[in-house]
């Protein structure tokens, strides 16, 4: 496998020359950029004339991750050429929550192959219920295929966001990779580094991800009177304090959830996630040291230690943790590159959810975690 990186910045233009040479129809092309594109599309216009005959995937951010920096208003690159490994891209509407399922089953059975090694999703962060998504993709996919990817951010806006959809940005999609042949490695890591505090309240009224109860109160009043002066933010300050449900009181595995809107006539909020009735759910805050420790587990969960020097290595991380750390941020990706082989290419982008396997088995959605998937060729 061959491997470079770009970045590409308003003033700037091109950090280095697109090496054309990389083109093939074994070429993946990753491309993270802000919801602007959508308007300005000229960088990934030069991707495309690029590489004309790669398979290209992408979203929009709340901010782009190469190497150990963070941008916003990047436009991030990674071009991959395999030997070989075969590549396929797919896509779906993603017009509503209500049809994530049957979108996850759609991407799913048109990647179906008996060679299929792994799925590499990026989805509409708005539009979009992230866990029937991950529910459609793991009712048709086998469980030895690896699915990770995440939903597109838009800063702390929640105003937009794009996938790249037949090699343009657009919004209302989800966009597929299948990844096929024997040769192909893939790791994966995720972890949070977040602390439950307060009362730890039943939900009681819910629908899907929208959340409309807690202990029989309104969710919405209830969650201002835990953030104080800071509800004046909402929903982006939300993201301050996410949300960690658990099954039952004996459970020891906690789901987090992202708030994307909220509500006043009815006093709702909208998760990235569902938030099932009857389960524990309890406020989180940050623990600064531990959010940056866990981004260096992930990476250790993802690590391929028999892979060559050529590996591609793909973060993703929730906005919420970027707001958090604040000027710390980059130490969380410092954290990740540190565990990586000195010649891994790291890019990714800060997220509305992640989506990854836990340490094994299934695909899940995630909030407030630090993904990492690791591709490469033995």
């Amino acid at each position: 496998m061959q491997l470079m990186t770009y970045s590409h910045f308003p003033k700037q233009g091109w950090t280095g020359q697109l090496d054309r040479n990389l083109d093939s129809d074994k070429t993946l092309v990753l491309a993270f950029g802000p919801s602007t594109l959508v308007d300005q599309p000229e960088p990934l216009a030069d991707v495309m004339r690029a590489f004309p005959r790669a398979h290209v995937l992408g979203c929009s951010t709340s901010g782009e991750i190469h190497g150990t920096e963070i941008h916003d208003d990047s436009v991030i690159t990674a071009v991959a050429r395999f030997d070989d490994t075969r590549l396929r891209v797919v896509s779906a509407p993603a017009v509503a929550a209500s049809n994530s399922f049957a979108a996850g089953e759609s991407l799913a059975r048109q990647l179906l192959d008996d060679e299929l090694r792994a799925v590499l999703v990026f989805s509409d962060g708005l539009a979009v219920n992230g866990s029937e998504l991950v529910r459609g993709l793991n009712a048709v996919l086998p469980g030895h295929v690896v699915v990770s990817g995440g939903l597109a951010g838009d800063g702390d806006r929640f105003q937009r966001t794009w996938v790249i959809e037949d090699r343009t940005p657009r919004s209302g999609f989800i966009s597929a990779l299948g990844l096929y042949g024997n040769r192909l490695k893939i790791g994966h890591g995720s972890k949070g580094g977040w602390d439950a505090f307060g009362v730890e309240r039943i939900v009681t009224r819910a629908s899907g991800n929208v959340l409309y109860e807690l202990d029989g109160r309104p969710a919405l009043a209830l969650y201002k009177e835990y953030l104080g002066e800071r509800a004046n933010g909402l929903p982006a300050t939300a993201l301050l304090f996410p949300l960690a449900l658990r099954h039952d009181a004996q459970s020891k595995d906690r789901l987090v959830r992202t708030v994307l809107s909220v509500s006043e006539t009815d006093q709702s909020m909208t998760f990235a996630g569902d938030v099932p009735e009857g389960y524990l759910a309890q406020l989180m805050y940050a623990n600064f040291d531990r959010l940056i420790e866990g981004a260096g587990e992930a990476a250790i969960g993802a690590s391929l230690k028999a892979a060559g020097e050529d590996v591609l290595a793909i973060a993703v991380s929730c906005v919420g943790r970027r707001l958090v750390l604040g000027e710390r941020a980059e130490e969380e990706i410092e954290a990740t590159r540190d565990v990586l082989p000195n010649a891994a290419r790291q890019i990714g982008f800060y997220s509305y959810g992640e989506l990854s396997p836990h340490a094994s088995g299934r695909c899940d959605l995630h909030n407030q975690t630090m993904t990492l998937t690791t591709i490469a060729e033995a």
